[in-house]
């Protein structure tokens, strides 16, 4: 799932013993150019992506100064040294941009680096149930900040029933994908007993469904026959499938034509087995994370 867990996997497991990965929440764009010998792909874009578009969000709110802080980690610090990045190249100023540990029980010390160095908002790339919501909280009990910017590890259930209204008018992006994919995916998530806007929830549909297909367009179970066929399995030529039709989809390939898988978050894969990707802008209002529109 998390960058770094993927990347052990990837180079202790998944390359010497030839098995094919899709992850459905791994986004460091280290991972772009790692070796993987054909056998990785993800269902959600790279944080090179995530982070061209948070400057934009950003941008549009006029603001042109923040703090930044980020779990250390391997998706932190990806996400952070590009977003640094792309902010500054658009002409914002990152005023810091310091690491922080998940699991104290204390964030002062963080929160007053953070509020030492200024600016008109703080971009908080945490996750909500760990380092990030208590920097979070910290940030808000002394003051040091009024506007946040959550990316998508702090996107979740625990904003609302946290944080609140204390958040209202605070903002941030997710991956996540408009349509009727996700409509079908939401609706049979709803009648399976689960949530299914949770974040990569889609992602993770889609990762599974394209391993099952892709070996069956294969008619092999190896991996090193199989890996060739997920990106032919995800992209266009072929009849659309969206998320219910996994056996129209195996009806079609047993058939010999072709498909396009759609899934849940209208799943296209780029380059080497990277997906391309598209992203939920949200907005804290009256207490809850609400969608102003898909990028």
């Amino acid at each position: 799932m998390c960058s770094g867990e993927t990347t052990a996997s990837l180079q202790n497991v998944a390359m010497p013993k030839g098995v094919v990965m899709i992850s459905p929440s791994a986004t460091s764009p280290a991972l772009s150019s790692l070796e993987d010998n054909g056998l990785f792909f993800r269902t959600s874009p790279s944080d090179a992506r995530q982070s061209e578009v948070m400057t934009d969000i950003i941008m549009e709110h006029g603001i042109k100064s923040v703090a930044l802080t980020y779990t250390n980690n391997d998706y932190g610090k990806g996400l952070a040294d590009s977003f640094a990045a792309a902010f500054t190249a658009k002409g914002g100023k990152v005023t810091i941009n310091a690491a922080h540990d998940d699991g104290k029980p204390d964030y002062s010390a963080e929160v007053a680096s953070l509020a030492s160095a200024g600016g008109e908002a703080l971009v908080v790339e945490g996750y909500v149930d760990q380092g990030g919501s208590g920097i979070l909280r910290g940030a808000l009990d002394t003051g040091a900040f009024s506007t946040f910017v959550f990316p998508d590890g702090m996107v979740g259930g625990k904003l609302e029933t946290d944080f609140g209204k204390e958040v209202n008018g605070s903002f941030g992006q997710m991956p996540s994908s408009e349509g009727e994919g996700k409509d079908k995916f939401l609706a049979l998530a709803t009648a399976a007993g689960f949530d299914g806007t949770g974040v990569y929830s889609g992602e993770a549909y889609d990762a599974a469904s394209l391993i099952m297909l892709s070996m069956a367009a294969a008619n092999s179970t190896d991996p090193a026959v199989y890996k060739g066929k997920v990106t032919e399995i995800a992209n266009a030529p072929g009849e659309k499938i969206l998320p219910g039709e996994l056996g129209k989809a195996l009806d079609l390939i047993a058939a010999g034509q072709d498909i396009d898988y759609q899934g849940a978050t209208a799943v296209e894969l780029i380059g080497a087995g990277e997906s391309a990707g598209t992203f939920r802008e949200i907005e804290i209002k009256d207490d809850k994370i609400e969608t102003v529109k898909y990028r």
